[in-house]
């Protein structure tokens, strides 16, 4: 385990609009706010054609192959994560989203394009006096928090 501190900063309540595509938003919104780095909970209606991550193809091979799952239809929503930057200062959003609709549930990563469905409500937590990164490991080349 690593880990290191930070405090409480600043808290938006911000609501995406229908059609937005929830981590170019978040990252934007980050970017221009100057929010180097975040938790957030986030919940709405994500729409048909949102594409998820929902795991690698084989648990261990490398270099990993992800699989992916398009939303058939709208789906309820809500998620939590986290931004913070990456090695050239960029927010980078990782966020895992349940989206549920008539009995069944898909999880999964949004970093493929989860589109809102009319509205989307997030509460975004500004951390502060942290250095945390997102580097890029091998054997993975995933960009992997530093705390």
């Amino acid at each position: 385990m690593r880990y290191s501190e930070a405090r409480a900063g600043r808290i938006f309540v911000i609501r995406l609009e229908d059609g937005e595509i929830v981590h170019e938003v978040i990252e934007d919104f980050a970017r221009e706010k100057k929010i180097n780095a975040a938790a957030l909970i986030i919940l709405g209606g994500a729409d048909g054609g949102s594409t998820l991550v929902v795991g690698p193809r084989n648990d261990r091979d490398l270099p990993v192959a992800p699989m992916t799952r398009v939303l058939a239809e709208v789906h309820e929503a809500a998620g939590t994560g986290t931004v913070f930057p990456d090695e050239e200062g960029n927010p980078v959003l990782h966020l895992h989203m349940a989206c549920g609709r008539q009995g069944e549930t898909v999880t999964g990563c949004t970093r493929s394009g989860v589109k809102v469905w009319h509205v989307m409500e997030a509460v975004l937590f500004e951390l502060l006096d942290t250095k945390a990164v997102r580097r890029t490991e091998p054997p993975t080349n995933f960009k992997l928090l530093q705390p």
